[in-house]
């Protein structure tokens, strides 16, 4: 999704120290980038790829069609799980 292809509205305003400017504006610049460009390209980027697997998931034929199978299956008891559920856990 390219940041010049959208109509920019918002402002999103980021603190940083001196030697992590730098960095970012050599990035950018190496990447023919202005700062904001990079770092929104960037961001949008990592904001995919965190939100990816709570999204979508691609299996090959083989592994869909087991997946297929496993969710057809009934539901079978699972005691030791229930067990374990029971106790407090570690956040508890």
């Amino acid at each position: 999704m390219p940041t010049a292809s959208r109509s920019k509205t918002e402002r999103i305003d980021v603190r940083a120290s001196a030697p992590i400017k730098r960095l970012l504006q050599e990035a950018a610049r190496a990447s023919h980038k202005n700062v904001s460009e990079f770092l929104l390209d960037a961001g949008i980027t990592a904001a995919n790829q965190a939100l990816a697997d709570r999204r979508r998931f691609e299996l090959d034929e083989t592994r869909w069609e087991a997946f297929q199978q496993a969710m057809d299956r009934p539901v079978q008891a699972k005691p030791r799980l229930a067990e374990l559920l029971s106790k407090p856990g570690a956040l508890d």
